[in-house]
Order: C-alpha cells, then structure tokens, then sequence
C-alpha cells in the first residue's frame, strides 16, 4: 500500500512539474516536395542535437511540442533524397509550408574510390552487420514513445487505442527477450468494437485451450470470453512484446539464432545496391531487398507462419555503415502460403514494417516504427459452407477481412543510470494495451504524439460515435 502511495504521488509530481516548470511552444506546419508540391510523408522534424522530434503524416503535416529551454535551438527538417531544412525555432513561422529540394549523390562518384570498400549490396549489408556492435547502443536505456494501434476492415476502423509508452533496453548485446521491456504509462483514447463481430477469434481461442468449438452463438457468449480470446489473439500475433522481442525487430535482434538479418541473411535475401541518396548532408546506400534460394519462416509459435519472400530496401550510412532505415515486406510464395493468405486475409502482404533510426552520441536508436498485418478476427470462412456463407443476404466481403497498423514514435532518450533505475523500481512493465491506465489531461499536453491526417481524422470521430452508441 505504501509503495502504491508513493508511486501515485510521484506520478503526480511528474505531472504537475510538466505542466508548470516544463511549458511547451507547439510548432506546426507541411512539408511538401519543392518541385511537384506534393506532400512529403514520414519526413523528421527534431530539435537539433537532441532526441526531441516527431515525423510527417500522409498529408506532410506535423505538430512538434518544444520546451521553453530550446527555443533558441536549431529546428532540423530532414527527409531521405532531400536537402534539409533548417530554422532557429524561435524564429519558425508557425502553420507554413516548408519545401524540400531533392538532393542525389552520384553512384560513381562515390563507388570508384581507391579505398578497399564493398561495393556490391550484399557486401554493404554484410558490413553493415558486423558493424551493428558499434554503431547500436552499449549501454542500458530508456525510450519514451507514443503507440498508435489501430485496427479495421475495408471499410471503417473497429479498434482504436493511444498510449505512451516506455522502452527499456539493456544494450544491443543482450538478447531481447530478457533484457528489453515495454510498459504501457498512459492512454489517451481507447475505442473498441471487436467483440461484436469476433466468433472467429472465439473459436480459435477455444481450440487453443482445449474446448470444443460448434455451433457458436454471439447470444449465448458473453462479452468478457470474447474480450479473453481477442487479448489470447493480440498477444499472440501483434502485441508489442511480439514486435520488439520477434524476428521483425530485424535490426536490433539481428545477433539471435536464426534472425532474418543476421549472419547467414544471404541464404534467404539478396541485396542489389541501387543509387545514392543523401539524407541531412550524409550520403547514404539505398539497397533493394529481395528473394534468396530459400522460403523465409517466423517459426511464430501456434501459428502457422512460413512459406513468404522478403522484399523492400535497406538504406545504410556510407561513412559509418549505419543502418539509418529498413522498408520490410514478407509476402506468401509458397503454394501452401498463398492458398492460405488469399482463403484467411485476402491478400498476399502478410508483414509490412518500417523502422528508422535516428543518431544520437554515435549510436543509432528506433524513431519511428510502423507496422502492417492482416488479422484473424470474424475473417476466412474455411468451412464447406463458404459459397453459401458469401451468398447470405447481407454478406459484405469489404466487412470480413481485418488488418492491424501499429505505429510507435520515440521523442525521448534517457541515458541517466540513477533514472533508468528508478523507472525499472517503479514501473510495472507491462505490454498490455487492454489494462486499465491512468489518464492525466496536463500530461498529454505537453507529450509528442504522432498527427493524425484528415482521412484518419474522420475515421476516428466516426468510430467514437459508434463506440459511444455501443456502450449506450
């Protein structure tokens, strides 16, 4: 009891320090290509030689909360193939549009060189991964972050949730799986109506535990069952220990046993170097990825997850071989794999992921992670009864396949032993997004968080209305 006393009012101490010592100047604006005006996506925006920062949305906007003590920084504007974009904050005209030039390295010019340098793109990937012990993090820390999880079918959003979140890593070379934590802080919205149409999770939730599963009812299952098989569902296949302690954390849990980019990559991808780019006056290799001799598999347990092909591009730093951002699809190609991805998801993109990195003292942390998968929820009629399950009246097939986005934005290192510590003593460390968290009105205020753009705007007030109907 005392502990939860204690920690109750250090939270609020937190809070009411935030929102009074710590006051933020919010910065908007749109960036956009210099020669088509088209807007530029996921560009960064950050406070220079700092980890405050936050990235464009589709639309090319951003808002970026900036503590008073910076105001006499340097607001960077940065995007891979452009040259940046540079302000003094306190002279930043809010609600402008910024335009960025493309910027492109001659492949020549930096290949023909006399030093010995791999120049084909398995050799940069290869170098790329030895050099992963020194241009990733040595010692233990921690990162705080906004997550974005959301979930929909063809046609409208079913879940919606925001949370801030905590990263702690205890440094590149210990595995993962016991030495990296998550912890859900705080929510910020949380909208969910999976549970009207989630049998099919249902029924794969019974198998699971032993249970036979005919002839199910949505009247006579009650909500809480079908919560416990949608939490048995996001745990098993997209939930955030999944995603930073999986094989998908391609970068950082490169040096497992079996890791997709890892010692023995090239038996299952291959790399071709394509051009040059430049991203914030470095240059930088941008590499495609494709197909090796062999099928990759996640070996996820309990469910069948083998059978794909990698495609996408790498980009590493030329002068210190950094992985500064990975672009990661894995797509069926077996027989068995297609079958079963066309019957269950109605697609063939089964893993779609997106991890930059931003540099900070000479190593390299996550900044933005977005993540794409379809989902079992009411989806794939595997019976005998298919045609005549779609010729029903009613049937909508826009309503029956689902798919997960989650996207995480990190704006905060922090190195400090003595307050990595105290966060290790005092949170709870839990992954969870469905647990019950505390909402503080001062705390989001001056939290960065990803902008939504005006499709997804629309998306989510139309889901909050039908949430609040639901419950109603």
């Amino acid at each position: 009891m005392k502990y939860f006393i204690k920690k109750y009012f250090f939270t609020l101490l937190i809070i009411l320090i935030g929102s009074t010592t710590f006051a933020q100047t919010e910065l908007k604006g749109k960036v956009a290509d210099f020669l088509t005006y088209q807007p530029i996506e996921s560009a960064s925006v950050y406070i220079k030689n700092t980890t405050i920062g936050s990235i464009t949305n589709t639309d090319g906007n951003f808002v970026l909360k900036v503590p008073q003590q910076h105001l006499k920084d340097t607001l960077v504007i940065s995007s891979i193939g452009y040259k940046s974009f540079n302000v003094m904050i306190s002279e930043f005209e809010n609600s402008s549009d910024i335009f960025l030039e493309e910027d492109v390295a001659s492949l020549d010019e930096v290949v023909i060189v006399a030093d010995p340098r791999p120049t084909t793109g398995n050799a940069i990937v290869q170098k790329a991964i030895d050099k992963l012990p020194s241009n990733l993090p040595e010692q233990p820390y921690l990162q705080k972050g906004f997550l974005r999880h959301k979930e929909r079918n063809k046609k409208e959003y079913k879940w919606l949730i925001e949370s801030a979140i905590t990263l702690y890593d205890s440094s590149y070379a210990s595995g993962a799986k016991n030495n990296l934590k998550i912890n859900v802080d705080e929510t910020r919205k949380s909208y969910d109506l999976r549970d009207v149409d989630s049998l099919f999770t249902y029924s794969a939730y019974l198998k699971s535990i032993g249970s036979k599963a005919k002839n199910i009812n949505r009247n006579l299952v009650k909500t809480s069952s079908l919560i416990d098989a949608i939490k048995w569902n996001d745990s098993r296949v997209n939930g955030l220990e999944n995603l930073f302690k999986g094989k998908l954390n391609l970068v950082r849990n490169s040096n497992v046993t079996g890791a997709l980019l890892g010692k023995n990559t090239l038996e299952k991808h291959q790399f071709e170097l394509d051009t040059i780019l430049v991203d914030n006056g470095r240059k930088l290799y941008k590499i495609k990825i494709s197909k090796g001799a062999d099928f990759v598999g996640l070996n996820t347990p309990n469910i069948y997850n083998e059978g794909f092909e990698p495609k996408g591009w790498i980009y590493i730093y030329y002068d210190n071989y950094a992985i500064k951002k990975v672009e990661y699809e894995l797509v069926a190609a077996s027989d068995v794999q297609k079958k079963r991805s066309k019957s269950l998801f109605d697609t063939q993109t089964i893993h779609k992921l997106i991890i930059t990195y931003m540099e900070y003292q000479g190593k390299m942390y996550p900044n933005y992670i977005y993540y794409e998968t379809p989902k079992l929820v009411n989806t794939g009629d595997r019976s005998s009864d298919r045609i005549k399950t779609e010729a029903a009246p009613g049937f909508d097939k826009d309503e029956q396949y689902y798919y997960t986005i989650q996207e995480i934005l990190f704006s905060e290192i922090i190195q400090d032993p003595e307050l990595i510590n105290q966060e290790l003593q005092q949170n709870d460390w839990t992954a969870d997004i469905f647990s019950s968290k505390p909402y503080h009105e001062a705390f989001w205020k001056n939290y960065n968080v990803l902008l939504e753009s005006k499709e997804e705007e629309k998306l989510i007030q139309d889901l909050s209305k039908r949430a609040t109907l639901y419950k109603e």
